[in-house]
């Protein structure tokens, strides 16, 4: 698919109860098979208006229609080819120049509801990583903690909606298939394509099929049930696609978007939940044996309608330094491995302590080694350094190229254990080297655009294309401790600061 494509396979869901006083719910939503208007998108909505108010059992697979008030009403709304002017002057083929676009306008279509299906791979890989002892949030702020309803959507992020409407969004030749691939075969690092509709409903002019751009940050479960991604995203997008791109610029449906957000006790986490689409339609196949809503709509005798895509991802293999876990008792974070067996982090990171346990992961493989901290700078230093000793060596590091130069506007990368800790190895998000600040014509501090959370302390920020050492991040708590003094309770993104990494071999001189 190209990315004209990706926009028009996107759609926004409404679901209304006729002549009650409850407000309509709406989301994003794919359309998976253009050829049967068939649509898929998360089950949140449909979770206000299930008649048997008792919690059903947890290893639920499936929700009927009849589970869900007769007086159900499902819309669809899908954008359509703008309409464009051209010069009626013009000759040959200048004719068709267009001279402008109308606004974009949407078509609207009723819906019914063939199934919920509750991917169980991607509940019970959620359960594993985001443990209620971390006090995750994916709903609203802390005062909207009290709505029940919210509460209850927390725990219906596993369901998702197959939905089925009689309009055709698109009548081109190639409707009746949409490219998807199975999430077995991602990477952290790919580039991916996230498309909802912010605010659902509201404004669709506006907002219905907008596009976000990042990279594959972390993932988990059975292959790769959990998708995390720096994506940007907004409410209202739940329910819209995630979209790989290949070498060749295409793009294939990877997954559903969960929820645009999250909290960590009371630190925002910015990046966006995702579930493997692969295994939404794994559990909506195993559930045919018990309802048979699908069969006629893309399982069809000659046709494959949905089309899984078998191309590699044909990308140039940058290899980025090896970045491990720092854990300290009390606090924790990240290294970077500078040579064999020595590991550079921050001094807030090993908190005084003699020596520290760290850990690497390497694919599925975790191996635990024992650190002593050689060296770490003074709390008065404007310097937030510490060097770690392995005991042991750590498998198959990668020990980066130092970067000579620093250039504002270049695509960075931030490898980090930052958010989600120790449970899926290090996170990976994009962005841009934002600002270089120099003392005596030498850079003595970047900061990047790049997602960080608490934990990336000492985490690698690279190069991009080539995998080179920019600098170690420091993690700058001052602006949030300064946003809490305002009388703000939550822990909005801060701004990350961090070393360049010329001063690594001065400070290893130095020992």
């Amino acid at each position: 698919m190209e990315v004209k494509e990706v926009e028009r396979c996107c759609c926004v869901v409404t679901v209304l109860e006729a002549f009650s006083t409850k407000s309509p719910v709406s989301c994003s939503g794919v359309i998976v098979h253009p050829r049967t208007g068939t649509v898929v998108c998360t089950g949140l909505p449909f979770s206000r208006f299930i008649t048997d108010k008792e919690p059903f059992p947890a290893d639920q697979s499936f929700l009927s229609p009849h589970s869900f008030s007769e007086k159900l009403q499902i819309r669809v709304s899908f954008p359509t080819q703008p309409k464009l002017e051209t010069n009626q002057c013009a000759q040959g083929e200048e004719a068709f120049t267009p001279l402008r676009s109308k606004t974009p306008q949407q078509h609207e279509a009723v819906a019914e509801l063939l199934m919920l299906v509750n991917c169980v791979e991607f509940k019970q890989a959620f359960q594993a990583v985001f443990q209620e002892a971390d006090q995750w949030r994916f709903h609203g702020e802390e005062e909207e903690e009290k709505d029940e309803q919210l509460i209850k959507d927390a725990q219906f992020l596993s369901w998702f909606a197959v939905l089925r409407t009689d309009v055709v969004a698109d009548s081109s030749p190639h409707a009746g298939t949409i490219s998807w691939q199975s999430s077995s075969s991602l990477q952290k690092g790919h580039p991916v394509v996230a498309c909802g509709s912010p605010f659902g409903s509201l404004c669709l002019d506006l907002f219905i099929s907008t596009l976000s751009r990042g990279i594959i940050s972390n993932l988990a479960g059975e292959d790769n049930a959990v998708i995390l991604t720096d994506a940007r995203c907004l409410p209202g997008t739940e329910g819209g696609g995630l979209f790989v791109m290949t070498g060749a610029g295409r793009f294939h449906f990877i997954g559903l978007i969960v929820s645009p957000f999250g909290w960590k006790a009371t630190e925002w986490i910015g990046l966006t939940l995702v579930c493997s689409v692969q295994l939404i339609f794994r559990n909506a196949i195993r559930c045919m044996s018990i309802q048979d809503p699908l069969r006629g709509v893309w399982l069809h005798p000659r046709e494959a309608g949905l089309q899984i895509s078998t191309t590699a991802q044909k990308s140039k293999a940058v290899k980025y330094p090896t970045v491990c876990f720092v854990d300290s008792g009390q606090f924790w974070g990240s290294g970077v491995v500078v040579a064999s067996q020595l590991v550079l982090t921050c001094r807030h990171v090993v908190n005084g302590k003699s020596t520290v346990a760290l850990k690497f992961h390497h694919r599925e493989r975790v191996q635990d080694i024992v650190g002593d901290v050689l060296f770490s700078t003074k709390v008065s230093s404007p310097y937030d350094v510490a060097l770690v000793q392995l005991r042991d060596s750590a498998p198959k590091v990668v020990v980066p190229q130092l970067a000579q130069s620093f250039n504002p506007g270049e695509s960075v990368l931030v490898v980090g254990y930052g958010g989600l800790g120790r449970r899926c190895g290090p996170s990976l998000t994009c962005g841009i080297l934002s600002k270089a600040m120099n003392l005596n014509y030498q850079p003595v501090m970047l900061q990047t655009t790049c997602a960080v959370q608490a934990g990336a302390s000492g985490g690698a920020v690279v190069r991009t294309r080539s995998g080179e050492l920019l600098d170690y991040l420091l993690f700058c708590r001052y602006c949030v401790q300064q946003h809490k003094g305002l009388g703000c309770k939550s822990d909005l993104p801060p701004p990350q600061l961090q070393h360049p990494s010329d001063c690594i071999p001065e400070i290893v001189a130095a020992i």
